[in-house]
């Protein structure tokens, strides 16, 4: 009887489904949590036919972004979401994503990245990282400025405030040849930081600066662009091959829904909050084309620093196919490309 029940109890099932369990800070209400569930979750289910699901896992329920991908590595989860910025803790196949001003704008970052800078990038990332990544899609499109000081249209106009940083480095370079003094200082810490004067300016993608009610305390904004908000989806390799080939078909065709969907609610997320911004500050400006030069110039030394973590080739196909000649030549006089 005891060998009869442990035969039961360890026989294959015929319909057994796989399940993929899936990490992410992401939540239901902003785009990336309402992605997975409205487009990952349901195209997987239904391509499949039942056969492959997703368990999802939010609000760093499970794992942070780092720690999630250091689980996948590890098999307790098989997929997870990033920032391009923290897969770099894995390898450097998605720092193109991270160069400022490497897109021109939003629609140019999702244009390239879906026709082919993706699929590129993440090719690499397969073998270089242990780590294939589906898509790469935006999370709150660029970064701007917004400040409790007054108007800034050029760089010149940030000389000697202290602006708030991350750890970035980038951001760091680039605050700091703006002119401005970068401070190191917690996000949980920055509305009051700006209410007190510890900090007067914060480079931060719009929506998250409306969230977090930024501008009720900083009412001049500069529409700059330069370091957009790139964020991941990927899934162990190890797991990734032990997969059928029709089950990657099935993930993929999920992956490409997911992405498709996360682009067109990022964008009404960013428009939601820039408009909800721009009726309750005192300016928000946007430089002319002449002032925009001068915003890139202090980018160089960033994409210097970067030097040996992207392909320069592939750099500037990227700024070649948005028209930024000038830029490309601005990069190679200084060595960065």
């Amino acid at each position: 009887m005891a060998l009869s029940l442990a035969t039961i109890c360890f026989a294959p099932t015929a319909s057994a489904e796989t399940v993929l369990k899936l990490g992410t800070v992401g939540f239901l209400g902003m785009p990336i949590g309402d992605a997975i569930d409205q487009a990952l979750i349901p195209t997987l289910e239904e391509v499949s036919g039942g056969e492959m699901k997703i368990e999802p896992h939010y609000r760093k329920s499970l794992c942070s972004e780092q720690s999630c991908g250091e689980q996948a590595n590890q098999g307790l989860i098989a997929l997870w979401t990033s920032s391009t910025a923290n897969f770099g803790n894995f390898g450097t196949a998605l720092s193109v994503f991270d160069l400022p001003y490497i897109f021109k704008s939003i629609e140019d970052a999702d244009r390239i990245s879906s026709e082919w800078l993706a699929k590129k990038q993440c090719d690499i990332a397969a073998e270089e990282a242990g780590h294939v990544c589906l898509t790469v899609y935006s999370s709150g499109g660029f970064r701007q400025l917004g400040n409790a000081h007054g108007p800034v249209h050029v760089p010149a106009d940030m000389e000697g405030i202290k602006w708030r940083v991350t750890k970035s480095p980038i951001e760091y370079t680039l605050i700091k040849n703006w002119g401005a003094v970068p401070v190191p200082y917690d996000w949980a810490q920055l509305y009051q930081g700006l209410q007190t004067g510890v900090v007067s300016g914060q480079y931060v993608a719009t929506p998250w600066q409306h969230v977090a009610k930024l501008h009720e305390v900083a009412k001049y904004f500069t529409e700059i662009g330069g370091s957009w908000s790139g964020n991941q989806l990927s899934i162990d390799k190890r797991q990734y091959d032990a997969l059928s080939d029709q089950e990657r078909g099935w993930l993929h065709t999920a992956a490409d829904a997911f992405g498709k969907h996360v682009q067109t609610l990022d964008r009404d997320w960013v428009n939601a909050g820039e408009d909800a911004i721009k009726a309750e500050i005192t300016e928000w400006y946007v430089p002319n084309d002449e002032e925009m030069k001068l915003w890139r110039a202090g980018a160089i030394d960033a994409w210097l620093n970067a030097k040996g973590s992207f392909d320069p080739v592939t750099a500037e196909r990227v700024l070649q196919e948005q028209g930024l000649t000038n830029f490309i030549a601005a990069l190679k006089d200084a060595g960065a490309l």
